[in-house]
């Protein structure tokens, strides 16, 4: 650490993505991880309420039901959302007509949430629809459960040192990302890049922040010098993870075990318009990773038409309300 404005220090961020080296390369990454622990997490969930009889489908249905889920809703929907959404406006079709591959290699890029709760929107319709089930039935059950794989999802963004927050000179717990010395201007860049040289030599045979990034976790003396280059700034992230992912799990929760009979769509609409709400609020903090709409951020701008999804999920439970449905 190194100090910061005030009494308090001021974080320069070193964790390491990997969370286990594994053999020739290959290694077990937080980010990977999080998605395990949320498939499992919903997993449990799921089938506990299937257990209750709060969920649409039978208990022994829930590993079936998450597993189809994992591939074809969140890995497909994020994967393809963040090209579509991201990448492509960004980069244009070249480097994807080069490598079709790039599509399934989701650690060289990124996962889009919009692109996800789209994908798992498509799956659960196509799904509802073989198993002979009220669609917005079953996606009341993935959206009590759902939100807990965003807050583990947030929580490998910040181990990773990715979508970090913008600079903040206000609060104690600000935090200095490595990586958002590519935010800096090219003087800061080739200032940091020649005092981190002096410090560790072999860093002047490379010319990649990921290698000046992975150098800082593992040299004390290079993290304090990066960090004298670096602002600090909100830890986004974290933010993002409590509203989007725990808060929205905690209200979802609550309602759907308090009120059993609540009528079908209405937790679907609460997730659309809760996740959109806290998204818009948490991209406040965030520091911008793509062009920006007028004054929304991309997040906020895909989160604004969320609001007219969630509209319709409870117009939908609203016409199917049950007046002696009442709180336990």
């Amino acid at each position: 650490m190194v100090c910061g404005g005030g009494v308090f220090a001021t974080y320069i961020h070193d964790l390491n993505p990997v969370a286990l080296p594994i053999y020739g390369g290959l290694a077990l990454r937080w980010y990977g991880l999080a998605y395990l622990l949320g498939f499992a997490a919903g997993f449990l969930l799921l089938r506990n309420l299937a257990r209750r009889g709060l969920w649409v489908m039978k208990p022994e249905q829930a590993g079936d039901f998450i597993a189809a889920t994992a591939l074809f809703g969140v890995f497909l929907g994020g994967r393809l959302g963040y090209i579509l959404l991201y990448q492509l406006p960004k980069d244009g079709w070249g480097e994807l007509a080069r490598d079709p591959l790039l599509v399934l290699r989701v650690w060289e890029g990124g996962m889009a949430s919009h692109g996800g709760i789209l994908g798992l929107a498509i799956f659960t319709w196509f799904y509802a629809r073989k198993h002979h089930v009220s669609w917005a039935a079953l996606s009341d059950g993935l959206c009590v459960v759902g939100p807990l794989g965003l807050l583990f999802g947030r929580i490998a963004n910040f181990i990773n040192g990715e979508l970090y927050g913008r600079v903040t000179e206000r609060v104690p717990w600000a935090v200095k990302f490595p990586l958002s010395l590519g935010e800096e201007n090219a003087e800061v860049q080739n200032a940091a890049w020649q005092a981190c040289t002096r410090v560790d030599p072999k860093l002047a045979e490379v010319d990649s922040l990921n290698a000046l990034v992975a150098a800082a976790r593992e040299n004390p003396e290079v993290s304090r010098t990066l960090g004298n280059f670096l602002p600090p700034r909100h830890p986004s992230q974290i933010y993002e993870g409590l509203l989007e992912g725990a808060l929205v799990f905690a209200i979802l929760w609550v309602v759907r075990t308090r009120c059993p009979k609540a009528p079908d769509g209405l937790l679907t609409g609460l997730f659309l318009a809760l996740y959109a709400v806290f998204r818009i609020v948490g991209e406040q903090f965030r520091e911008p990773d793509a062009a920006m709409v007028g004054s929304l951020t991309k997040g906020q701008f895909f989160s604004v038409f969320m609001f007219l999804f969630a509209a319709a999920f409870l117009v939908h439970a609203w016409r199917g309300w049950n007046p002696s449905c009442k709180p336990r």
